[in-house]
């Protein structure tokens, strides 16, 4: 499924975080690893306390040297410099997806201000408003030091919408490459957690939106079942539960209830960074969850963010 990872790096041993992810993902899909640094225009001299990577020649070294660490693990690495200086980092990724063939993006969560801003904020946005191609994010622990990673369970929250579905099949191919379980997670709101303009309808009909909540849950229960069919027939071991309550908050439970090692969500490109943020599940579950997050970009309508 994936066979080309493009792997930024900045030069900082934060944003190396990534790479024993990267490594395992090679591994399980015999895929080539490209190691991708573009010289930033006007670049601060620091970045995360270490020099910055400020000229071809210093980048050439270091993305030489990760070659080197990675190659001793048998791995086919390929490197792709940018030395013109580029103005925006983040729309350079974006643009040599394409041209370098990569069909997943792997970043560590970070950035110059604190990695919510610019990476969430930026990146992430760009990549998933203006691209196709799968991101994978692993978030750094509070020692930001890369730590080993396996997969054996995979946590897919789905809500019943077919626009939603792509993230199952990748999940399903991610599970089998890995050995992995699935575990399908389905979030019914509670009267406490609707949104405003539920809440309004609550209000007026409390006794009809409680049923019509009822309805949900059993609804979302028959759903899974269907979902833990299609993967019993495939050979995958799965389980599944709906859960009721505020959705971004009952993944991440879940996911540490569960020991999942990897969330894996379909998400929408939004029109502007705002947009991105306001009310959507994608950058809490991004900002909070312990475990890497792969997403799959979809379009179409939004029953849940």
């Amino acid at each position: 499924m994936f066979k080309r990872i493009l792997v930024p790096l900045d030069g900082s041993g934060l944003a190396e975080a990534v790479l024993p992810a990267v490594i395992y993902l090679a591994e399980r899909f015999s895929a080539t690893i490209i190691l991708f640094h573009a010289i930033e225009r006007s670049a601060r001299t620091t970045i995360h306390g270490q020099r910055h990577l400020s000229t071809p020649d210093e980048a050439s070294a270091y993305l030489s040297e990760i070659v080197k660490r990675l190659q001793s693990s048998k791995l086919n690495v390929e490197t792709d410099l940018h030395s013109t200086g580029e103005p925006d980092v983040a729309r350079s990724i974006i643009t040599h997806v394409s041209e370098l063939k990569a069909d997943l993006i792997a970043l560590c969560a970070h950035g110059h201000t604190g990695w919510r801003e610019l990476i969430v904020g930026n990146i992430a946005q760009q990549v998933v408003q203006l691209g196709t191609t799968p991101v994978f994010f692993v978030r750094p622990g509070e020692t930001k030091i890369a730590t080993s990673f396996e997969c054996h369970r995979i946590l897919v929250p789905l809500d019943g919408a077919p626009v939603h579905e792509p993230a199952l099949p990748v999940a399903m191919r991610f599970a089998k490459a890995t050995g992995s379980a699935i575990h399908l997670i389905n979030v019914v709101p509670t009267p406490g957690t609707l949104s405003a303009e539920q809440a309004g309808a609550r209000l007026f009909l409390p006794t009809t939106m409680a049923a019509v909540l009822e309805m949900a849950q059993r609804g979302a229960g028959e759903y899974l079942q269907e979902r833990l069919d299609e993967l019993a027939k495939q050979g995958i071991q799965a389980t599944a539960e709906v859960v009721r309550g505020d959705v971004a908050p009952s993944i991440l439970n879940v996911m540490q209830r569960s020991n999942a090692d990897l969330i894996c969500m379909a998400t929408h490109g939004r029109a502007n960074i705002d947009a991105f943020w306001s009310g959507s599940v994608t950058p809490k579950i991004l900002a909070q969850a312990g475990a890497p997050v792969l997403l799959i970009r979809v379009t179409g309508e939004e029953p849940i963010r």
